[in-house]
């Protein structure tokens, strides 16, 4: 009797256990997802994101996020269309896509200052933008590339009519330098660290300290309106988590970087690494939190591009990005 209890007993906890689990939904199922699109191929302005995702900070809050790299179509386009409900882009982007009625928001900045400039190797003998006449710059053949080169040559007195510009594209820096152009628009934090690492010294004109209006938010991460007026609860979920993200990037870029090398193989370790510590002191910089924007860079840059005739119309900056998704203690 008391072995026949046992076996009824057994199998009542049993079928009590398989009632639970059949009850209980896979984790996965309950994940919300979302698609991360970035502007370009993985490397260290994109790490917060991986560490993010990889400690699980994304999965905590409840999100299922997959990062992809652009195809058809700019980040913007894609985040435009809720193709994908987060981006990377440029406060420059954005900026002429909301010219379009394009409807993108800023919603950080991933680096606090503006980390890129004009860069050629030492023995081109360019110190400053003056010593840019007679020379070939290469780039991606926007207006906006003639009209900075210009901002910074008329401080010095130099005519931007005398530069050979010319549209290289995605070209390597160090390989373009030895034979097609003298000089190009690096990161610092990238091209300027890989050249270290290479044994290669370059002069380097610094944009944010040329010019004030020039220091602007380059990268972002963007979403679209539809989200942020009709689903806050995703882009607070996806900010609080990345936030976390990048917060950790800074306190251990060694941890962040292999995180990185782990997502992106194909990239080289020693650049990773190298770059990974230089931007861990450039992420938050002299804000309060990670991420944060103010509204007189975004008009600094509005009125720089309106003064300069690139673009005929200014926007409304408060429109252009929000600090609303932050940690409470940035707002």
């Amino acid at each position: 009797m008391k072995k026949f209890i046992s076996i009824m007993l057994s199998a009542v906890l049993s079928l009590s256990m398989l009632a639970g689990c059949a009850k209980e939904e896979p984790k996965e199922d309950k994940l919300q997802k979302v698609v991360v699109t970035l502007d370009w191929t993985p490397n260290t302005n994109h790490t917060g994101l991986y560490v993010a995702k990889d400690k699980g900070y994304y999965e905590e809050a409840g999100l299922d996020v997959q990062i992809i790299q652009p195809g058809e179509g700019t980040a913007d386009q894609l985040v435009a269309a809720n193709k994908a409900q987060f981006g990377v882009s440029y406060q420059e982007s954005v900026t002429l896509a909301r010219l379009e009625n394009v409807p993108v928001v800023s919603i950080a900045a991933v680096i606090q200052h503006n980390t890129s400039g004009f860069a050629s190797v030492k023995d081109k003998g360019i110190l400053t933008p003056k010593d840019f006449e007679g020379k070939r710059y290469g780039g991606w053949g926007s207006p906006i590339e003639k009209a900075t080169l210009k901002a910074l040559m008329d401080k010095y007195g130099g005519d931007v009519e005398k530069v050979n510009i010319l549209t290289t594209g995605a070209t390597d820096f160090f390989a373009a330098s030895e034979k097609d152009v003298d000089f190009a628009w690096i990161f610092e934090g990238w091209t300027g660290i890989e050249a270290k690492l290479k044994g290669i010294e370059l002069n380097y004109v610094d944009l944010g300290k040329e010019n004030e209006a020039l220091d602007y938010y380059t990268p972002v991460l963007i979403t679209n309106e539809d989200n942020i007026k009709n689903n806050p609860e995703l882009v607070e979920k996806f900010m609080e988590a990345t936030s976390k993200g990048y917060e950790s990037a800074i306190e251990n870029p060694a941890e962040a970087a292999q995180i990185l090398l782990d997502n992106a193989p194909e990239l080289n370790p020693e650049l990773v690494k190298a770059s990974q510590e230089f931007l861990s002191a450039k992420y938050r910089d002299d804000a309060d939190v990670w991420g944060y924007q103010k509204e007189e860079v975004w008009q600094r840059y509005t009125d720089w591009l309106y003064d300069n005739k690139l673009i005929e119309s200014k926007i409304d900056v408060k429109k252009a990005f929000t600090n609303d998704f932050l940690p409470e203690k940035a707002k």
